[in-house]
């Protein structure tokens, strides 16, 4: 057989990989030292010139169907992975063939949720998580993706000025459509809630797992959470025809959760006393899609409505809300959240992103501030946070102390 690389970058060290060798059996000198999540296939993260990339190891024709999807979830602008390519073709040394890849890179400063419970974290972690993932199903509901397999261990997490984002990892039982039926959203639900439990039943016995939160109660949370999104983002609403100023207000609300509202249906009935408002089409990262354009930084949504809210407290502060809006925004850039973010020692910049940082010190002066009973400096809370809080904090960006493949499991990998 002939060793055949599919990629959407080209890159020629992909060769220099040991593809004859077993994936579990991969040197040390080529793989990466970052936190892995519970996997049904054998999963290797590999270091290829700047960048970090995950190895899966699965049979061929999935591998390309996973490939397939995941190019086009993120096509469509779902939170995911991306994918980098698939490996066809593999022998080892003996001539038998091996099963495919697939790659993709790693989401940076991303962390399995076991690797998250291995640190010291605040109680509500498991709430926080399950509104990540909530907001996850949600976005790829909309676009017509049944999951089949919604877990905490089929998601990667990141930081979102102090909630979490969700981004899809494991995309091999989806199945994309122009619209899902009720049937289908609620079948991928009744999955989540299962695994979920199990999951988090897994991290009770190891200790991992708060005392006050129960694991199924939890886990049902889950269904509320996405209920209660959903039908703000796709109910009627009814109301009188004198009101309405209620349309400005439900734009204003799906803006406040961070969409955009890309059509909206309004209707009367033939006396003209009432109407209906239904949206057609919303789209997630309205803030984070602002701050884009106002800055060019692109972050978090969380962290966008945090940065954009700082934004104008500098407008307010400085006395410049009339000024033109970019041209603030490239002076905030400058005077306000570079000199923060370029104050961190080169030692700790894999602590937390850039954006996380910058948050972290806003609510960190904001503590010190009710402390003290007055108003502290921004530069006096930046030193004491690096000097105190930043140090402390576990190596997100590349390496976490403790290897969650080791944590105890009960139920198996889902």
């Amino acid at each position: 057989m002939t060793l055949e690389i599919t990629t959407a970058r080209p890159d020629p060290a992909l060769l220099d990989l040991p593809w004859s060798t077993p994936l579990e059996d991969w040197p040390e000198d080529t793989l990466a030292a970052l936190p892995r999540g519970i996997s049904r296939h054998v999963v290797r993260f590999v270091k290829l010139g700047p960048r970090v990339l995950a190895v899966k190891e699965i049979k061929a024709d999935i591998a390309d169907r996973e490939y397939a999807m995941l190019r086009n979830l993120r096509r469509l602008g779902v939170p995911s992975v991306e994918p980098f390519g698939v490996v066809h073709g593999r022998t080892d040394a003996f001539g038998e063939p091996l099963d495919a890849c697939l790659i993709t890179r790693h989401l940076q400063f991303s962390l399995p949720y076991r690797a998250l419970y291995s640190q010291n974290l605040r109680p509500g972690t498991a709430v926080r998580l399950m509104d990540a993932l909530a907001l996850l199903l949600v976005r790829l509901h909309l676009d017509g993706f049944w999951w089949g397999d919604v877990s905490l261990s089929n998601t990667l997490f990141r930081r979102d000025a102090g909630a979490f984002a969700a981004y899809l990892v494991d995309a091999e039982t989806g199945e994309l459509h122009p619209k899902l039926s009720r049937g289908q959203r609620e079948h991928d639900l009744d999955i989540a809630q299962v695994n979920i439990a199990g999951e988090l039943m897994d991290l009770d016995a190891g200790g991992f797992l708060e005392e006050s939160a129960d694991p199924f109660d939890v886990a049902a949370s889950i269904i509320e959470r996405y209920h209660s999104l959903w039908d703000e983002l796709t109910a009627t609403e009814q109301f009188e025809a004198g009101d309405r100023w209620r349309v400005e207000e439900r734009i204003r609300r799906l803006n406040g959760l961070g969409f955009d509202v890309d059509e909206l249906s309004i209707t009367t009935d033939i006396g003209g006393t009432e109407m209906v408002i239904t949206p057609k089409v919303v789209d997630a990262g309205h803030h984070s899609r602002r701050l884009l354009r106002l800055t060019g930084l692109d972050v978090g949504e969380n962290q966008a409505r945090r940065l954009l809210n700082d934004l104008d407290a500098y407008a307010a502060a400085t006395d410049r809300q009339g000024e033109d809006e970019e041209i603030l925004a490239h002076d905030w850039l400058a005077k306000v959240y570079e000199p923060v973010v370029r104050a961190v020692p080169r030692d700790l910049t894999g602590r937390l992103e850039p954006a996380e940082v910058f948050h972290e010190v806003l609510e960190h002066r904001w503590y010190m501030s009710e402390r003290a009973g007055h108003d502290v400096m921004v530069g006096d809370a930046l030193a004491d946070y690096l000097s105190a809080v930043l140090p402390s904090k576990p190596e997100e960006k590349a390496v976490l102390g403790v290897d969650t493949q080791e944590m105890p499991v009960i139920s198996g990998p889902l």
